[in-house]
């Protein structure tokens, strides 16, 4: 063929290159355009606030407001009373400027309404939506962490991070655990075995993955090791990307106990000198029950000099099966989040309001 109708791998790579420059170009577009509509709906409901307060005005003004301005703008979406108590609760939320550039108008509005009906905490919304920016949640995933209470969860595994890791490496592996771990969607029961629950881990490996958190990355399951002739195996390997580390994971059915440490101690110096790159953090070893004690914990951490964290998880409570028939399928949710979420691209309004 000829160099017109064959490409050549040079102009491949130069194909590749301007679509990666026009990809990343539409996506700071639509940073853009995003952050400039969020900063609009503050300040109009940073307004609505001050002339409420200085002249009186009760909540009708809002239906005026909405009613005039669509005259003013018929094309434009996103300006009625409903949409307008979000700008006024947004502005109320977070009241200096210079926050919402920060961090409300680095996500999408939707966003914003999510944290606004479901987080009063100031606190815990600004750190919701750090984690939005940071780990690029959808609201589906927004609303999922939300629920699961993951703001409590977050970095309250058992550990003995502060003796066996140097600062700040030790801080940051506290921070990627949490405590209890919610694998509600497994559809097993209390008496659920070890194997069947890390079996059901892996058919929902997305959703495991999902749980862990950002940076986790699955290297196998029932991984061998030799170790003086003899063969080992490991639960659960994970390597986690920002921290550069394997993580090995236990998964135990029932409660903690002491012993579960010398086993983990065993197998993260096996992995040490088996699986580490020179370049790589120690490992970290994760033991998962169903419930401990604390101060079985921390006296079975003490002077243990291999990194790990211990952590409960919850399974989804069994249901009768009257309530169960009455309940929809898996399927018919994912089909009614799919519709949902085509519904919001169409639309500046949320689906509901405070």
């Amino acid at each position: 063929m000829s160099k017109e109708t064959s490409p050549s791998s040079a102009y491949k790579a130069l194909l590749a290159d301007l679509k990666r420059r026009i990809q990343e170009a539409q996506v700071r577009a639509g940073l853009a355009v995003n952050r400039q509509l969020v900063l609009l709906y503050w300040s109009i409901g940073r307004e609505i606030l001050v002339r409420q307060d200085r002249e009186g005005w009760g909540a009708k003004v809002i239906d005026s407001l909405a009613r005039d301005l669509h005259q003013s703008f018929p094309e434009m979406k996103g300006l009625s009373p409903r949409n307008l108590k979000y700008m006024r609760a947004l502005a109320e939320a977070w009241p200096e400027e210079s926050i919402v550039q920060q961090a409300a108008a680095q996500i999408p509005w939707f966003h914003n309404c999510t944290l606004l009906d479901k987080v009063k905490d100031p606190l815990e919304r600004l750190w919701y939506t750090q984690q939005t920016i940071e780990n690029g949640w959808s609201r589906n995933v927004l609303i999922l962490q939300i629920e699961s209470r993951l703001y409590q969860r977050q970095g309250k595994a058992i550990s003995n991070f502060q003796s066996a890791l140097p600062q700040p490496q030790s801080d940051l592996a506290q921070q990627i655990l949490k405590d209890p771990y919610n694998f509600d969607f497994l559809t097993l029961d209390n008496d659920a075995r070890e194997r069947d629950i890390e079996r059901g881990l892996l058919d929902h490996l997305r959703q495991f993955l999902l749980e862990l958190g950002s940076g986790f990355a699955f290297v196998g399951s029932q991984v061998p090791l030799e170790v003086g002739g003899e063969d080992y195996r490991l639960d659960l390997l994970f390597y986690h990307l920002k921290l550069r580390v394997f993580i090995v994971a236990e998964v135990k059915a029932g409660p903690f106990r002491p012993e579960y440490v010398g086993k983990m101690n065993f197998y993260l110096s096996a992995v040490d000198d088996l699986l580490r790159h020179p370049n790589d953090q120690p490992s970290i070893g994760l033991i998962l029950c169903r419930s401990k004690e604390g101060i079985v914990v921390e006296y079975a951490l003490r002077d243990i000099g291999k990194p790990m964290g211990i952590a409960e998880f919850r399974l989804t409570e069994s249901l009768p099966d009257s309530l169960k028939s009455t309940l929809p399928s898996i399927e018919e949710l994912e089909s009614e989040l799919d519709a949902r979420t085509q519904d919001d691209g169409t639309s500046h309004e949320p689906s509901s309001a405070t």
